[in-house]
């Protein structure tokens, strides 16, 4: 891989982290206090990237273009990784659902809850 798309990417990621993924992770974190001190920063990020992954691909709205839906796609596919290397089980299933429940709204046209709200829920799970 080249060093030119190594900082294409990595400037990528910046613009998530500048365009509410820093600003979602913050939020999270004050929601993971009872987990392990190890999970914490994990499990706050994967929740991030779940909220960002689904404004990424654009639910219930036009189609995202090909580049950011891929990036929405990433988004969701590390935030699962971290739920699965870290989140009990429950926890994961809540995350799962959260995201069933988004996708179905959109899909049928009916308004969601806010992404937040339910992956705030779906992380009481693991009390």
């Amino acid at each position: 891989m080249s060093t030119q798309v190594i900082d294409r990417e990595l400037e990528r990621l910046e613009d998530l982290w500048t365009d509410g993924l820093g600003e979602a992770y913050r939020s999270y974190l004050e929601a993971v206090g009872h987990f392990e001190p190890v999970a914490r920063q994990k499990l706050a990020l994967a929740a991030a990237l779940v909220e960002v992954g689904v404004r990424l691909q654009g639910l219930g709205g036009r189609a995202a273009p090909p580049p950011t839906l891929l990036m929405g796609d990433l988004c969701l596919a590390r935030s699962s990784r971290l739920l699965a290397d870290e989140a009990p089980q429950r926890v994961q299933v809540a995350f799962a659902s959260a995201i069933e429940v988004m996708s179905s709204a959109a899909a049928s046209g009916d308004a969601a809850p806010s992404a937040r709200e339910m992956l705030l829920q779906a992380l009481e799970a693991g009390r």
